[in-house]
């Protein structure tokens, strides 16, 4: 049986992944920055633990990570889902503003791979998935932050799949498109109305469409698929 970790897995998107790998017959982890009573309920509902920690800081990272092996055995498994925005058009924008979402967005994936994926070549398997974004593709007004991070975890999804791939561990992209969760329900009425006029199949995703993607790209079939993106955006950027 894998072991699977998923940062910023107890809601939204990340909460969907959880389930969907566990659904799969893997043991499951998930994390999360700070709302313990969210993070019971979610563990109540699924059967999933949860771990607390800040995924932007390496040594909690590291710390974390040994509480979860110690758990539920070494990590085969892991999706960098933790993300978060702080939108401001590059004039507006604090630096703390830009080194927050580029630290909890970006230096996560460092923090959290190079913990695991020591003992995936060890052990000749290992999966890792990065949740990237269309605008990490695209870019957005108001997001050079969001977007510069987004786009730099496809350039890590890339180096690290080229630096594992002949131990038997794979590393892949999903870039969302706008999805139906709190972050895109927090953006104003006017401005949604113009993003969803803008996908082709006129509608946001859903956190499941997202999640079976990532199950797809976790399971023991899915060995040769490496340093790809995987978009799932409802034709809104065809990359």
């Amino acid at each position: 049986m894998r072991t699977a970790l998923v940062t910023g897995g107890t809601t939204g998107i990340g909460a969907a992944i959880s389930t969907a790998i566990k659904a799969t017959g893997a043991r499951v982890a998930a994390t999360h920055s700070g709302n313990e009573a969210r993070a019971a309920a979610f563990s109540t509902a699924t059967g999933i633990p949860t771990f607390r920690w800040d995924v932007s800081d390496h040594a909690a990272c590291a710390t974390g990570i040994a509480d979860v092996e110690a758990a539920l055995g070494p990590i085969d498994i892991l999706v960098n889902n933790a993300g978060i925005t702080c939108d401001a058009s590059l004039l507006k924008m604090n630096p703390e503003a830009w080194k927050r979402v580029l630290a909890v967005d970006l230096d996560s994936c460092f923090n959290m791979a190079q913990v695991v994926v020591g003992g995936m070549k060890a052990r000749r398997w290992g999966r890792i998935v990065n949740i990237a974004s269309i605008n990490g593709q695209t870019g957005q007004f108001g997001q050079t932050n969001y977007a510069a991070a987004k786009a730099g975890m496809l350039g890590f999804t890339k180096a690290l799949a080229l630096e594992v791939a002949r131990d038997g561990v794979t590393v892949n992209a999903v870039a969302p498109g706008y999805t139906d969760t709190e972050m895109v329900a927090a953006v104003a009425p006017e401005i949604m109305k113009t993003i969803v006029a803008r996908i082709p199949v006129g509608r946001l995703a859903q956190p499941n469409e997202i999640a079976r993607c990532v199950a797809f790209l976790v399971a023991e079939e899915a060995g040769f698929i490496t340093g790809s993106t995987l978009s799932v955006n409802g034709g809104q950027a065809m990359i």
